[in-house]
């Protein structure tokens, strides 16, 4: 079910540190709205009500309806800064959007049937995920909730990246506009450590035992080299 979000602002004149504390000790959070070529406004927010907020993920990834002054402006979370351990928010941006602007959000990804992945399933693999979120341009009309990810028939040694996601129309990743090098991967199925085959098993522990005799020949070079710069210092 799709969800909405709408924040109660309220504008501000006193700005700076000191006035910043006693909203918070008054329960209200100072933020700041900016963007779609207007001048930004400092705002004042209820820190319980964004407390709520934050707990939701589709909050960071969703329009929000802000009403300010008897109006209701269009915007996107940008920042938000936290206490380093207790639940209190500092501070928090919000950007305006327009409907004829692009924008660029990081959008959730939900990976479905990982229980039930034919790697995981049949193969006595692990989903792996790499990434969590991707962030996105998009017009804010087509923004969307969540990016799904179906991994069914995923067998051991696959990996999905990217470019092969099924993102909605309009969307774009951020990533590939980069390039081809930022084709990153999403999701691998993968054997855990310990369920190895004994093939793997003896090719590492081949590849161990070369690297171990490459390193005594070359300790043994080294040694006749130093044996022999000693004999010649005797001469």
């Amino acid at each position: 079910m799709s969800m909405s979000f709408t924040i109660e602002a309220e504008k501000r004149d006193e700005q700076g540190s000191s006035a910043s504390r006693r909203l918070r000790r008054a329960g209200k959070l100072p933020a700041i709205l900016y963007g779609a070529d207007k001048d930004a406004v400092a705002i004042t927010l209820d820190h319980n009500a964004m407390v709520h907020n934050l707990k939701e993920d589709a909050f960071y990834s969703h329009i929000l309806s802000v009403k300010l002054d008897g109006k209701t402006e269009k915007a996107i979370l940008r920042d938000v800064q936290r206490h380093p351990f207790k639940p209190t928010i500092y501070h928090v941006d919000l950007m305006r959007v327009s409907a004829n602007q692009p924008i660029r959000v990081s959008v959730p990804l939900h990976f479905h049937n990982e229980e039930e992945a034919k790697g995981v399933k049949l193969g006595g693999g692990m989903v792996s995920r790499m990434i969590n979120e991707l962030e996105v341009e998009c017009l804010p009309g087509d923004l969307p909730e969540s990016i799904d990810i179906d991994v069914l028939e995923m067998d051991v040694g696959d990996t999905l990246h990217i470019s092969e996601l099924k993102l909605p129309e309009g969307v774009q990743s951020v990533a590939l506009m980069h390039g081809e090098d930022y084709d990153y991967a999403v999701v691998s199925v993968v054997l855990p450590r310990a369920a190895k085959t004994d093939e793997e098993e003896g090719e590492e522990a081949e590849a161990e035992a070369a690297e171990a005799e490459g390193g005594e020949e070359a300790a043994g070079g080294e040694e006749a080299s130093g044996d022999e710069a000693e004999s010649e210092d005797k001469e």
